[in-house]
């Protein structure tokens, strides 16, 4: 069905950028944003180096491990952390090829594919799971005023009187 890789991970990269900008919490925006950001990065990495010049490569997904940590520290998120070492698996990747002075093969691209790809899927459920807290939370809430408004004013109260 794709061809390329760039056929589906892009998109993929964008669209899960969108859930979690409009459905995630703030952690997920913050995560999903600058893995879009280090996704435009890696891009033009690509267009301005030489696939063997693994070192750029190294420092946007050194960069981005780093941010997915601080977030999932400070929102105590643990879908952050699973993208966290998702990354850092990216993170190996890279270094595994650069110092093994291996060209990027077939594996390498399945593996880097399909890590970002579960980068991805962490992301997206974690928007997922904080919009539906919001949605309980937004029920809890309600039920509570609902229970508020009728030990005030029982249903049996005004006609009594």
């Amino acid at each position: 069905m794709f061809s390329h890789p760039e056929h589906f991970v892009y998109p993929a990269i964008v669209l899960v950028t969108a859930l979690a900008l409009w459905k995630g919490a703030m952690a997920e925006r913050i995560g999903a944003a600058a893995n879009l950001i280090a996704a435009l990065g890696v891009a033009t990495i690509h267009m301005l180096w030489s696939s063997t010049n693994a070192i750029p490569l190294l420092v946007a997904d050194a960069g981005l491990a780093m941010i997915f940590l601080g977030l999932a520290v400070r929102y105590a998120s643990v879908w952050l952390g699973g993208a966290m070492l998702l990354q850092a698996v990216q993170f190996s990747l890279h270094a595994f090829y650069m110092v093994a002075e291996r060209p990027h093969d077939r594996l390498y691209f399945r593996i880097n594919n399909v890590d970002t790809l579960l980068v991805l899927a962490a992301l997206a459920f974690g928007a997922v799971q904080s919009w539906r807290r919001r949605i309980a939370q937004r029920r809890q809430e309600e039920e509570r005023a609902a229970a508020l408004a009728n030990a005030e004013h029982p249903p049996g109260a005004a006609a009594a009187s």
